[in-house]
C-alpha cells in the first residue's frame, strides 16, 4: 500500500508564495505519474498541475500557468505556488497515478492520494 504525506500548507496574504510537498511511503517517485489537484468548498475537485515520470515533462492549469511549479527530486513532490489569489483557496491533494496522456487531468486516473492540505490566501 502507498502512502501519501503532504506537508506545507497554510495561510498567506495576496501575492504570497507557498510550497507544498508530497512524499511517499512504500513506492519509488518513478514508479508513477505525479499531480496536484484542489477542491474549493463547495466545488469538485479540480486538476492543477501535472508531471510525468518519464521524462519530467509538466501540465498545468490554465489559470496558474506561469504562477505555480510542479517538481520533484529523489524523495518528494512540490507543488511551488507565486503570487498566490484569493480564488487559489483550496484543499490541495498530490496523486499518483498511470494516467494516459489524454486523462492526466481526471481524478479517477490516480490510485493514490495524500491526506490534503489547506491553502487559505486571505485578501
Amino acid at each position: 500500500q502507498v502512502q501519501l504525506v503532504e506537508s506545507g500548507g497554510g495561510l498567506v496574504e495576496v501575492g504570497g508564495s507557498l510550497r507544498l510537498s508530497c512524499a511517499p511511503v512504500g513506492s519509488s517517485l518513478g514508479s508513477y505519474d505525479w499531480a496536484w489537484f484542489r477542491q474549493a468548498p463547495g466545488k469538485e475537485r479540480e486538476f492543477v498541475a501535472a508531471i510525468r515520470r518519464s521524462g519530467g515533462r509538466t501540465y498545468y492549469t490554465d489559470s496558474v500557468k506561469g504562477r505555480f511549479s510542479i517538481s520533484k527530486d529523489n524523495s518528494a513532490i512540490y507543488l511551488q505556488m507565486n503570487s498566490l489569489k484569493p480564488e487559489d483557496t483550496a484543499v490541495y491533494y498530490c496523486a499518483a497515478g498511470r494516467p494516459i496522456l489524454s486523462a492526466i487531468a481526471t481524478p479517477n486516473m490516480y490510485y493514490y492520494w495524500g491526506q490534503g492540505s489547506q491553502v487559505t490566501v486571505s485578501s
